[in-house]
């Protein structure tokens, strides 16, 4: 195994609980087992907590699944240590009642909350990636406001209204962080101007190392600086045969119109994120591989992050480290099934990683 945890900078390790229907053994391949319900998603939240996780997201849909804050006030009074990350898709909710409901879920989870900010098109609407990131950006500047106990005035593009500061602020009196992510032009200037930790999907090392110095240099521009997190899956064994086996298994079952159905389901089917994950498969090897250790298999059955890290816990601790000293600060993995790969990480690499989760009040 690789050098002791206290020898690397510090990152934070998160978990992901498959609340949007998920979860699979065979990717394509529904299972009544593996279905979101309150049951099992409960039950990946509290092993992620058992295992030693710092925060575990909570994804966000519309027709699959579980509701993302419902199920968030259900996990907050169980958990003593874990921290959530609730994704919110702006516009669904109106901002104040919207800032009311995390206000208070971070009072339940004493300051244990922070929030994943998802630019997205309403059911029923198209609107354009320039105009779709401008509401997203007064949404969120209205949020921050509310959040940190301040009144807002606003007359912007796509919200006109007063509303007196609230009673009930974030923990604390502060906001909650915002992570966001998004490879367009509009959206790296929207994380520049009003994210915390700008979320990357998996991608080649020399790609993300261009990312992180583009989103430095645009957040300088407003005055800013910006953490950085790494969205990837993981598939963990004791050899690389072993791990690739697993990589294989996954999709053995797995047709091509299955998969294009699932990629096609989500309302952000065709954001430039996603056509970069299509372009990561299209250049892959004929295993999947677009680089050492990552694997773009998942892809083929998922709309969103579509690679995973795969191989042994020396490889991906490895990894880790590399995508580390490239300027990541916080890692969201997420494996198949979700429980099992979980305790997998816990137990063979997590131990290995110097690990604490980020904070508002650093």
């Amino acid at each position: 195994m690789l050098a002791a945890s206290d020898l690397a900078p510090s990152c934070e390790v998160s978990w992901f609980s498959a609340l949007c229907d998920d979860d699979y053994e065979f990717l394509g391949v529904p299972d009544v087992a593996l279905r979101s319900s309150w049951d099992h998603c409960r039950n990946i939240v509290l092993g992620a907590e058992k295992g030693g996780f710092d925060r575990v997201l909570l994804p966000s849909g519309y027709s699959l699944g579980l509701d993302t804050i419902a199920f968030a006030g259900g996990m907050a009074p169980m958990l003593r240590r874990l921290k959530l990350l609730a994704a919110i898709r702006c516009g669904e909710v109106w901002a104040p009642q919207q800032a009311r409901q995390i206000a208070t879920l971070d009072q339940m989870s004493e300051g244990r909350l922070d929030i994943n900010i998802i630019s997205s098109d309403l059911p029923g609407e198209t609107l354009e990636s320039a105009p779709r990131y401008r509401r997203t950006l007064e949404y969120m500047n209205i949020l921050r406001s509310l959040l940190n106990g301040n009144s807002v005035d606003v007359d912007g593009e796509f919200y006109k209204f007063s509303v007196a500061a609230p009673r009930l602020q974030g923990y604390g009196g502060r906001s909650p962080l915002f992570y966001f992510g998004g490879l367009s032009e509009a959206a790296r200037d929207t994380a520049a101007a009003a994210a915390d930790v700008y979320l990357m999907w998996p991608d080649t090392l020399d790609q993300v190392q261009n990312v992180v110095g583009d989103m430095r240099a645009r957040a300088a521009r407003y005055g800013r600086t910006l953490k950085f997190g790494y969205r990837v899956h993981v598939i963990v064994r004791d050899t690389e045969i072993e791990a690739r086996a697993a990589a294989s298994r996954l999709v053995s079952r797995l047709d091509a119109s299955t998969g294009k159905s699932i990629r096609n389901r989500s309302l952000d089917a065709a954001t430039a994120g996603v056509l970069r994950q299509g372009e990561l498969r299209d250049h892959a090897d004929s295993d999947g591989y677009v680089e050492d250790n990552l694997w773009t298999g998942i892809g083929r059955a998922r709309s969103g992050c579509g690679a995973a890290l795969v191989g042994t816990p020396d490889q991906i601790l490895a990894k880790l480290r590399t995508y580390q000293d490239l300027g990541m600060e916080a890692f969201i993995l997420s494996g198949y099934p979700h429980q099992s790969e979980c305790d997998l990480f816990a137990r063979h690499v997590l131990p290995h990683l110097n690990h604490a989760p980020l904070s508002r009040f650093d």
